[in-house]
């Protein structure tokens, strides 16, 4: 079965790596980079049970269990590992020097505290994203699948049934016998082509960050005080090769058409350099290693996309996975790969992801 994934993120890389395990002919087509939006600058964050209670509950679950059976299957080489998880607190003003509040992390102010365990080694983990993608990728292509940079215009339907028979790509046909939209938030231009529920982009600013000393495998999700009286909530990720992730803000800056115009703000990049500062002592004095803007592809019910288009068979999407999107990519990948070869999905219930929920 030839089969073309229009999208070179997590999502696409994932079902790519599925497919081509279950002998489909799989051409992954990315307009710009493998990694190149979300991706590669997401957080890279795992957790277990944090959907818990929600429709997302089994996707998580599944997809935890299969990151930790990928990184030993393939030698781990995207930095997986478990770790542990606090939320912290600091005040927008310390008499004292001290927050006095709760347990004190030894590599933070002492006027930053952690109130609550949220995870342990158990229940959350970490991938460095662009690297998970990227292999995710290299296995898909050793296993036959190829990569094809280039623009999908437009998606191929036989006139007499109307079922998909392959997809443009900058305007010449490429044939397949199904066609995936795994396009993170440019699925909204897929709308051109087939009946689909609104995919929109909420755009986030992060750093990496490098300090000369280590620090542990501890993920922070805090709330800095302001003077004000507001908060800022960022959100730190040690990874294993000694740089630190640091996010935690996010506007609704319109999404441009080409994912090649997206733009750092120089006043984000500063405000979370200031947010670092009061963190840590050892991200006061890190070395800014990058400054990353991106767009997470986010629906209105706050559930993704996943399965069969209504009306165009050989039409599917997976897509809108907003902040889970590198948690949920594995047992996204082979749900939909199962989907697609035998009609049915696998390992998890795809139900509350249907596409035609709201059309």
């Amino acid at each position: 079965m030839r089969i073309a994934i229009c999208g070179g993120g997590v999502i696409g890389a994932s079902l790519a790596y599925y497919l081509s395990l279950g002998g489909a002919d799989v051409v992954l087509i990315e307009r710009d980079q493998i990694a190149g939006g979300a991706s590669g600058k997401s957080g890279g964050f795992l957790a277990l049970d944090w959907c818990d209670g929600s429709a997302l509950a089994q996707l998580a679950r599944r997809s935890f269990a299969l990151h930790e059976e990928l990184a030993e299957t393939f030698g781990n080489p995207w930095g997986y590992r478990r770790l542990d998880t606090y939320g912290a607190f600091a005040p927008a003003t310390s008499t004292s020097g001290e927050s006095g509040r709760a347990d004190h992390r030894v590599w933070l102010n002492k006027s930053v505290a952690t109130y609550r365990q949220l995870g342990t080694v158990s229940t959350t983990a970490q991938v460095t994203p662009d690297a998970f993608t990227r292999g995710m990728v290299d296995q898909a292509v050793m296993r036959g699948a190829s990569v094809q940079i280039g623009q999908v215009t437009g998606i191929i339907q036989d006139q007499g049934s109307g079922r998909v028979s392959g997809v443009e790509i900058g305007g010449r046909p490429h044939e397949a016998d199904a066609v995936v939209i795994t396009m993170g938030p440019w699925s909204a231009q897929a709308r051109h082509w087939m009946p689909m529920r609104d995919v929109l982009g909420l755009m986030g600013h992060s750093v990496l960050l490098k300090p000369t000393t280590s620090i542990p495998a501890e993920a922070l999700f805090l709330e800095l005080e302001r003077q004000d009286g507001s908060s800022d909530t960022p959100e730190v990720f040690p990874r294993p090769d000694g740089t630190v992730y640091v996010c935690g803000l996010s506007t609704n800056a319109v999404l441009p058409d080409d994912p090649r115009e997206v733009r750092t703000d120089p006043k984000s990049t500063s405000r979370l350099r200031t947010m670092a500062a009061a963190i840590s002592p050892l991200l006061a004095d890190a070395e800014l290693l990058a400054a990353h803007a991106c767009y997470r592809p986010v629906t209105r019910d706050g559930l993704p996309l996943m399965g069969a288009v209504p009306h165009i068979d050989g039409a599917f999407v997976a897509t809108g996975h907003s902040v889970w999107g590198m948690l949920n990519a594995p047992a996204s990948g082979e749900a939909m790969a199962a989907l697609i070869l035998k009609g049915q999905s696998s390992g998890v219930d795809l139900t509350p992801f249907d596409p035609g929920r709201a059309v």
